[in-house]
């Protein structure tokens, strides 16, 4: 058993009901930023954090607007959380994003020391858990497959559109 599979919080099953909550009334902000995203013909993953309840960070990829390979969904959000609370730790917060964090947005939430990471789709291509599941915050929780399905028709449209 791997390290990451004790961060593991919880796996939502596709046809999971309202039990979830919160968790997915800030996946369907994190997919609000995705559709903007989309719209300025950037891949459509979009981010948010959350910290006692309130969103206090947003962000999308931008990769392609800045020419930077870094300025994924989840560096914008972070950057953003980090200027908002004044300081570089997002301990007891929360980021949701649409689609898993790849290896570099998961070292730096792991440097951030975020407590939790809930994303929608997996990245089976270029997702940290193949990858680099150690790479997260020992004490971070994860929970994966929030509003699965949307998040992953998203990203479809936007490739298929792409071919």
């Amino acid at each position: 058993m791997s390290n990451f599979q004790s961060h593991i919080q919880s796996q939502i099953p596709n046809s999971a009901g309202g039990d979830l909550g919160g968790h997915q009334v800030f996946m369907r902000q994190a997919l609000d930023e995705a559709r903007q995203a989309f719209r300025r013909d950037e891949v459509p993953v979009g981010a948010v954090i959350v910290c006692n309840d309130r969103i206090i960070a947003r962000g999308h990829n931008l990769t392609e607007t800045l020419i930077d390979v870094t300025a994924h969904a989840e560096m914008q959000a972070i950057t953003a959380a980090a200027n908002f609370l004044g300081g570089k730790y997002l301990t007891d917060c929360t980021l949701y994003v649409t689609v898993e964090p790849c290896v570099m947005c998961a070292g730096a939430l792991g440097w951030s020391q975020i407590s939790r990471i809930v994303y929608g789709a997996s990245d089976e291509k270029r997702g940290f858990t193949r990858f680099a599941p150690d790479a997260i915050h020992p004490k971070t929780e994860v929970v994966a497959g929030v509003l699965e399905e949307e998040c992953s028709a998203l990203m479809k449209e936007f490739f298929k559109k792409k071919r």
